[in-house]
């Protein structure tokens, strides 16, 4: 009983140390069971699949059963044979009596109508078939989004670390240097103002460090709002990345993309496509309706009575209705059904300039970004160098402390800054392929492969 037990905790033990660092997928894989933005699209796009059955059941038959029991108490006058009457009920000719009591009348009939001509009916289900694709489209823009804001959150997360890892580095190396300032002011080599310098830069980096775990800790509980638990240690990037300049290499082929095959702009086409169909299905107020109808009624009269007995009736034929005038609403309808159209006509537009602005902004953002990674990386190395010196000619005399202190200052600042620049080249590579309409969890595998595992 025991053996498998420890079995367990050892296989345990070992997958923790192999899980250590949550990677991107395995984010994105926890937000796709527990986002709540994302569920309520799944249930929607289920709901929205409802919609072509829904439209199509005014195109098929409808069978009925109806029936009634009715007990008549008449007086004594003269019976006239063969006398009929409505049935209160059903509406249906009723044999009744002149004389006699407690005389009882049951009556079922099974119907069953079929449209033939019902043009209304025929656009409703043309328009459930958009409806159920506006549904689709919707969920796969939900998919898009939640990669984006996955990979938002995971790589803010990663900034705000890289954050407060330089300001601690920095403090640490200001708290040197502050020690330092003091010795030699003991020894009365430097002044009094190298210690208030080192000082004003330690108070200013203990500030800093603060800000810093509290940003990092609101990066934190937005990636939890996304994931739904409290994100373990994140895999960082892998040193010395190539970033990917984007293909094609040039905006008008993810501008092009994005105006025909960006999703919002393929649900503006269908909502101008719906709003075409719902003018159609107004202006069937105008026309006239044709359907199949068949009906088997049965009838018991009971009780006393002469000429009691059961009654049995089977009919089929076709009923028709022509509308001639309601008031000029069905008029009002189609006068705004027209107005809705051009409205989705307008937005349509709007969404598809919206789509292409997206797409040049992110192209122009991977490329300036990577740009702006490769000068980093040249001036990380020029500040290393340029703290290196100072040190050095603080030690030999020629350099002050503020020296040291601006340069180790500016060597931080660029790794932040660094490191920031990388992610939101990364990050503009998904908004990039997002605006065009072709984000695909593989995109993000991809982006996965950059980390260390």
């Amino acid at each position: 009983m025991q053996k498998p037990l420890i079995a367990v905790l050892v296989a345990s033990a070992f997958f923790s140390l192999n899980a250590g660092a949550a990677d991107l997928i395995q984010v994105y894989q926890q937000a796709l069971a527990n986002d709540a933005t994302f569920a309520s699209a799944r249930a929607s796009a289920a709901a929205g699949r409802e919609r072509i059955a829904q439209g199509r059941a005014g195109l098929l038959p409808t069978v009925g059963l109806t029936g009634s029991s009715i007990k008549n108490d008449a007086d004594n006058s003269p019976w006239n044979e063969g006398q009929f009457v409505n049935n209160p009920i059903t509406g249906t000719p009723t044999l009744v009596a002149g004389s006699g009591s407690n005389v009882r009348t049951t009556e079922y009939t099974l119907a069953l109508t079929q449209p033939l001509f019902r043009w209304a009916a025929w656009q409703t289900y043309q328009q459930s078939k958009l409806q159920q694709a506006v549904a689709e489209a919707q969920f796969a823009q939900a998919q898009q989004d939640l990669i984006t804001r996955v990979a938002q959150a995971y790589f803010d997360v990663l900034a705000a670390q890289d954050k407060l890892e330089s300001t601690r580095a920095q403090k640490t190396a200001v708290t040197e240097q502050l020690a330092s300032a003091k010795r030699n002011f003991e020894v009365g080599t430097q002044t009094i103002t190298d210690t208030h310098e080192a000082q004003a830069a330690y108070d200013l980096v203990i500030a800093q460090e603060f800000a810093a775990v509290n940003d990092l800790d609101n990066k934190n509980n937005a990636l939890q709002a996304i994931i739904g638990t409290s994100p373990a240690m994140l895999a960082p990037l892998k040193t010395g990345i190539t970033l990917a300049a984007p293909s094609p290499a040039s905006p008008d082929p993810w501008v092009s993309s994005a105006e025909t095959q960006n999703y919002g702009v393929t649900v503006s086409q269908l909502q101008v496509e719906l709003a075409r169909r719902e003018i159609s299905r107004n202006r069937a107020g105008h026309y006239p309706t044709l359907d199949l109808v068949a009906a088997s009624t049965r009838r018991d009269v009971g009780g006393q009575i002469t000429g009691s007995g059961v009654a049995k009736n089977n009919g089929i034929g076709v009923q028709f209705a022509v509308p001639i005038f309601n008031g000029f609403g069905v008029t009002s309808r189609v006068r705004e059904s027209i107005a809705l159209e051009d409205k989705a006509r307008n937005d349509l537009e709007a969404t598809r300039r919206q789509a292409a602005l997206q797409a040049r902004q992110a192209y122009l953002g991977v490329n300036s970004g990577m740009a702006q990674v490769k000068a980093l990386e040249a001036a990380e190395v020029s500040s290393q160098s340029a703290l290196e010196s100072n040190k050095l000619g603080y030690q030999v005399g020629v350099r002050i402390n503020i020296d040291v202190l601006n340069a180790q200052r500016q060597l931080y600042s660029t790794r932040t800054d660094l490191s920031r620049a990388r992610y939101d080249t990364i990050l503009n590579g998904l908004r990039l392929k997002a605006a065009s309409g072709s984000l695909r969890e593989a995109d993000l595998a991809a982006v996965n492969n950059l980390l260390a595992k």
